[in-house]
């Protein structure tokens, strides 16, 4: 008999380092839609001695990252057997991780998400599906964007589905095709400017507000060579560290004009890539749909309707989407789009382990 309805846990682990998401989700196929209801979610923050692990993670020696997959794996577990537990949850058919990234250079044919699968079913005794990106890459494609594929089948009442994280992408359809990519970095780069001054985030954009737009910054930034590049594209830690740290250090501006002028940079940015038409609906979620003041310089360059719905969604609708990934990969669709990376060809990505 053919399963039509699934529950399942999708963990999320961000750039940004925010924490570990958690999300119980519920789907039912009817006829050619798929229906989805988030039953119970939450955020996980990481302890501070494993935040500082990952955030080192990119140096590491290879035993140390395996150590750390490992770990990570572990930690992973154990959290959503908690969540089962505090949840009340019964018989959740698998988990769906992303796991965290580490490496993301598909243009050198490789990218890596630690927390490692095996670990985390031997630790929750769920099945696991996970790897999600190995195998568009295996096929000369991006790894990334994958949410796409859900917003084409559970949110294709808007034109554009935009998520601002760690960095900032998004979906639509073109030429009858669904294509995706990142933007520019959005909360990797606001999160570490507010770190300086003593905060974890600028919350509402109080802090960028205070600082004053630097016009040569702010040119250099939107020079970049990533800019002029055509989708499918994205972006890594890595680009970050190589092309825009470098930029806000030669600067020698402060803290409040470097987050002024990077909060402009990000809206003229999604403006630029975007270019919505107006009345066209943009669905706006992650951690930077919260941050008051860049959504108003968004719309500062931008005539659409911009939508942000409630928080459930806005902060957990990639723990959703990954979970819905999973279950295509657990009943052997498609859950990745080469019209989306550029792969060869679309893909059923996942590794399952049973536990």
């Amino acid at each position: 008999m053919v399963q039509h309805t699934y529950n399942v846990i999708g963990l999320m682990s961000g750039t940004s380092l925010d924490g570990l998401d958690i999300a119980y989700c519920h789907f039912t196929k009817k006829e050619d839609t798929w229906e989805y209801f988030i039953k119970a979610a939450q955020t996980v923050k990481y302890p501070p001695v494993l935040k500082k692990k990952l955030v080192a993670a990119i140096n590491m020696s290879g035993m140390d990252l395996t150590m750390l997959d490992a770990e990570l794996g572990r930690y992973f577990g154990n959290q959503v057997k908690k969540f089962i537990k505090a949840q009340n949850l019964k018989n959740p058919d698998f988990i769906a991780s992303h796991g965290h990234t580490v490496f993301h250079q598909p243009h050198k044919g490789f990218t890596l998400q630690i927390a490692n699968g095996a670990n985390i079913a031997a630790q929750a005794k769920v099945p696991v599906v996970c790897n999600f990106r190995t195998l568009d890459v295996a096929y000369n494609g991006q790894g990334a964007p994958l949410v796409p594929m859900g917003d084409e089948l559970l949110f294709n009442q808007y034109k554009y589905c935009l998520n601002l994280g760690g960095f900032a992408n998004v979906s639509f359809r073109k030429n009858k095709k669904r294509i995706a990519f990142d933007i520019c970095p959005v909360n990797i780069v606001l999160n570490e400017l507010a770190l300086r001054l003593g905060k974890a985030f600028d919350k509402n954009g109080l802090m960028a507000k205070k600082g004053k737009v630097s016009e040569k910054l702010l040119k250099q930034l939107n020079n970049l060579n990533f800019y002029r590049q055509k989708a499918p594209k994205s972006l890594g830690k890595e680009w970050v560290d190589n092309y825009v740290i470098p930029l806000l250090h030669d600067s020698g501006l402060n803290e409040y004009d470097l987050l002024a002028t990077f909060t402009e940079h990000i809206a003229y940015q999604l403006a630029h890539s975007l270019k919505a038409k107006k009345n066209e609906k943009i669905l706006i979620t992650g951690g930077g749909a919260y941050n008051a003041y860049l959504v108003k310089r968004f719309k500062n360059y931008t005539k659409a309707q911009i939508i942000i719905p409630e928080n459930n969604l806005v902060e957990f609708k990639e723990a959703l989407i990954f979970a819905f990934l999973g279950l295509l990969r657990w009943a052997g669709k498609i859950n990745v789009l080469k019209s989306v990376t550029g792969a060869q060809k679309d893909t059923c990505s996942g590794v399952i382990y049973l536990p």
